[in-house]
């Protein structure tokens, strides 16, 4: 037996790889197609920052760092192929709620007290997995909910990839409109997606990446993705910056912003890990996750990493279902797409071809709306979001108790844009309507807790 044999040997076995019915082949392209689908946070988490005054290439270096650290730690930890980096939505947060000036609708914290906030909640998730809080959350969610929740995501990513690929797009009458197949992004998209489908219909392995690839090639070649080779200039001006005394000056808005990020990241989490558990088989009879703590400890350690680092809340990425659609199912493809991650930052300018937004040199700027698009990346989300339809069949749409909740999830995902807002509804439908049918006893206590919190959620953090 061969050196590499003998590790490969290795390998296979600490992360059950022939146990899990893969291969490490097989989980190396999941690992790749994942990041090639959320490389885009590279550039994007930058330029958000940027908002809140933070050095672009600072926050780049943060971005790679903190999704690297958590990722690997979800491999080796969790052992599921669950990608982690910062987030979207808690980006937005950061720049355009905590740190941005009173005057504009914020609070007024400058990014170093955002920082300490940020560390501040994934200290408490942190703490909170330990005594398998988020756990608990996870196993009283009704059967309806769960099968729900992951076809919900897979509706918002095919949303989100319509989006990007130019085919829906913003209207000031109808909010949404289909956009024209004139425009490069749009035909590319297009392609892309057909591509995609023709080879998963074959039965080709690494479809996906074959795709994004093939898509980014046929981008720069028409001129629709623009490609220059850009060095960038890394600094580490927000590494280990966090303000405390700024943050506890003005401690009641600092909490809110702490149970703002609490309520984020929860339930973003949450419905991440379900619903994509949920796609690669990972739930057991009774619909739990295993080692659901230690992928709950793995999210909020690299929360806490993150903030050390210099960037906002790290979470679990949707985008991780392109892998499984890819064939990873063992924590071998989470370390591939953290390795990815740090590979990135000397290959920078390389990877910019797939997360290149191409909107604003198509659109600009219409009715106030920055339009962004990524159709590189396009298609490998509207095809994931198909494939993830499945576990809609599981719900019983005969009882309505069980269908109308299952039914809001699903649509608040989509036009509510997160997944958050989804669960939200979905749990205090779901409470409040067999509560009024008479059917308490389907309702368990901790979710009637959570229900009565996502209320209080809509009647007071976001009035």
């Amino acid at each position: 037996m061969t050196d590499s044999q003998s590790s490969e040997n290795a390998i296979d076995r600490f992360f059950g790889i022939g146990e899990a019915g893969s291969t490490v082949r097989r989980e190396v392209v999941g690992g790749l197609t994942t990041f090639a689908t959320m490389s885009y946070i590279i550039f994007v988490q930058p330029t958000v920052l940027s908002a809140a005054g933070m050095p672009f290439g600072s926050v780049l270096l943060a971005t790679c760092f903190s999704a690297a650290f958590a990722s690997i730690l979800m491999g080796f930890l969790a052992r599921y192929p669950f990608a982690q980096a910062p987030g979207m939505g808690q980006n937005f947060l950061f720049a355009f709620t905590v740190c941005a000036p009173v005057g504009m609708g914020g609070m007024g914290f400058s990014w170093q007290a955002g920082l300490f906030i940020v560390l501040c909640s994934g200290i408490i998730f942190l703490t909170l997995s330990f005594f398998q809080f988020r756990e608990k959350v996870v196993d009283v969610l009704p059967a309806c909910l769960k099968h729900s929740i992951g076809p919900g995501i897979g509706l918002f990513i095919a949303f989100v990839g319509l989006q990007w690929g130019g085919i829906i797009v913003h209207s000031p009458s109808t909010m949404v409109q289909m956009g024209s197949f004139h425009t490069g992004p749009a035909l590319l998209t297009t392609g892309g997606t057909l591509l995609i489908v023709a080879l998963l219909a074959r039965g080709i392995r690494g479809a996906i990446l074959i795709g994004i690839l093939g898509t980014a090639g046929v981008g720069v070649a028409t001129g629709v993705v623009p490609y220059s080779y850009e060095p960038f200039e890394f600094s580490v001006e927000t590494f280990f910056r966090l303000s405390p005394s700024e943050a506890l000056a003005s401690w009641p808005n600092a909490l809110l912003a702490i149970g703002l990020f609490f309520f984020l990241d929860l339930f973003d989490t949450v419905g991440t890990l379900v619903g994509v558990g949920a796609q690669g088989g990972f739930l057991d009879e009774e619909g739990r996750l295993k080692r659901a703590n230690q992928a709950f400890i793995s999210d909020a350690s690299g929360s806490c990493f993150g903030a050390l680092c210099g960037t906002s809340t790290v979470t679990t990425y949707v985008e991780s279902a392109t892998g499984i659609a890819a064939g990873a199912r063992t924590g071998l493809a989470a370390v591939v797409t953290g390795l990815s991650f740090l590979a990135a930052i000397v290959l920078a300018p390389v990877v910019r071809i797939v997360g290149e937004d191409v909107g604003p040199a198509f659109y600009g700027e219409e009715a106030g709306v920055q339009i962004s698009m990524y159709p590189a990346v396009a298609p490998a989300l509207i095809t994931v979001g198909c494939l993830m339809m499945t576990p809609l069949r599981k719900v019983n749409w005969d009882d309505y108790t069980e269908s109308f909740p299952a039914f809001l999830t699903v649509v608040g995902m989509v036009l509510g844009y997160g997944i958050t807002e989804g669960i939200a509804l979905g749990c205090i439908s779901y409470v409040l309507i067999k509560g009024l049918s008479g059917q308490w006893r389907d309702v368990h206590p901790i979710l009637a807790i959570i229900a009565l919190a996502l209320i209080l959620r809509y009647a007071f953090l976001m009035a």
